[in-house]
């Protein structure tokens, strides 16, 4: 029997939900029920009402529920939000066999001694950590050190984390709507499965996922994130800016976002509104690459995702102000043999707002095959969060 794959994208704007099954015959999944609800109760990725967010998230599983047919019992569910960030640190550990060789447990023990040498984490959870470089002898060594030889291995590890309040608030909501977790992962690092491509990945690229009320950017390198910013500022904020400069009430002002480029009296004083709000979030995100040392210097460019991407001059400011290709990402059939079929497909592949829900599923269905009880590892972490709270 193929096996379901739910999706969850806790959203300040909107939830969003993927149903899917496995797909028997080719690597990928089959579209079962798609679901959106208005959010209530979310700012910023934060919760700031929780029996809201909680009746939000229901609503949407319930909706799910019908359109597929199926009882939902579990889901991976995707974290966003100002207060996720990353952090990079270092450690080492001598190679423990006689004849040298490095081990599974020798990189371990250094990954350990690089969350041990972390700065002072009070009140954060690490969500996502991936070594990054490795080191032998003090020469770097290209992919995995197991099985070199040699007496000292060093790594430098990147974390991503947030507030434990902010991941526990996530987890009590879904145990609240009646589901278990899978997993929980950064969006974007949800998004990255499903609108990045290995090429992009390998040769240097910004993801930027636009979202309602943040913008979060993750850097890849050699296939691996090397960083994770959050800025609190989205479209709701260029909804916002049309508002005032327009003097109309935010209804219309959200109106005209989302008409955005279509031809009116008033064009280019829209455009004007919209264009000086993207350059101050790209001008936060090169001082992101600049405070990284990445800046000009990611060949395969920025990759936008998110509702707020669907602006229509948004590659051509990004192009102008990061002196980088641009484009909106996109799943592309041929993506990595990944195939993803249902009666659902023509309305969420082409729309960045459900790139989170549909990463959540390419993601899920990878653990699958990996064959880790993903389920087991967030219900234990779950556990060991409350007890740290005394909850």
């Amino acid at each position: 029997m193929p096996r379901i794959i739910n999706g969850i994208d806790i959203g300040s704007s909107a939830i969003r939900m993927i149903v899917a099954e496995e797909k028997k015959d080719a690597d990928g999944f089959n579209i079962l029920a798609v679901a959106k609800k208005e959010s209530r109760g979310i700012r910023k990725g934060y919760i700031v009402n929780f029996e809201e967010a909680v009746d939000s998230v229901r609503e949407t599983i319930k909706i799910a529920e019908k359109l597929s047919g199926i009882k939902i019992k579990s889901s991976f569910i995707a974290i966003g939000g100002i207060s996720l960030g990353s952090v990079k640190s270092k450690g080492t550990a001598m190679v423990s066999r006689a004849d040298n060789e490095v081990t599974d447990n020798d990189a371990k023990r250094a990954i350990d001694q690089s969350e041990n040498n972390l700065p002072n984490l009070a009140n954060r959870k690490i969500i996502y950590q991936k070594p990054i470089t490795y080191k032998l002898d003090g020469s770097f060594v290209l992919g995995h050190p197991i099985g070199m030889k040699g007496t000292k291995l060093e790594v430098e590890t990147i974390f991503i984390t947030c507030l434990i309040q902010h991941f526990s608030d996530f987890t009590k909501i879904a145990e609240s709507a009646g589901i278990a977790i899978d997993d929980i992962i950064p969006s974007s690092l949800a998004a990255s499965y499903i609108v990045l491509s290995e090429k992009q990945k390998e040769a240097g690229c910004i993801l930027v996922n636009v979202g309602a009320s943040t913008v979060s950017v993750m850097v890849f390198e050699e296939n691996l994130p090397v960083s994770l910013e959050v800025f609190p500022i989205g479209s709701t904020h260029i909804t916002n800016d049309i508002a005032l400069g327009l003097q109309i009430p935010i209804e219309e002002a959200e109106k005209i976002k989302i008409e955005y480029g279509a031809e009116n009296s008033m064009k280019k004083k829209i455009e004007n509104i919209v264009e000086a709000r993207l350059n101050d979030i790209f001008e936060l995100i090169e001082n992101h690459l600049k405070k990284i040392n990445k800046n000009g210097f990611l060949p395969a460019g920025i990759i936008l995702t998110g509702g707020g991407s669907n602006l229509s001059t948004i590659e051509e400011v990004a192009r102008a102000s990061l002196r980088l290709p641009a484009k909106i990402g996109y799943y592309r059939p041929d993506k990595e043999g990944l195939s993803i079929t249902g009666n659902q497909k023509e309305q969420i592949l082409k729309d960045p707002s459900w790139s989170v829900a549909l990463g959540l599923c390419a993601y899920g269905l990878k653990e699958m095959d990996n064959g880790i009880n993903t389920r087991r590892r967030a219900k234990n972490m779950f556990w060991r969060i409350l007890k740290s709270l005394r909850i």
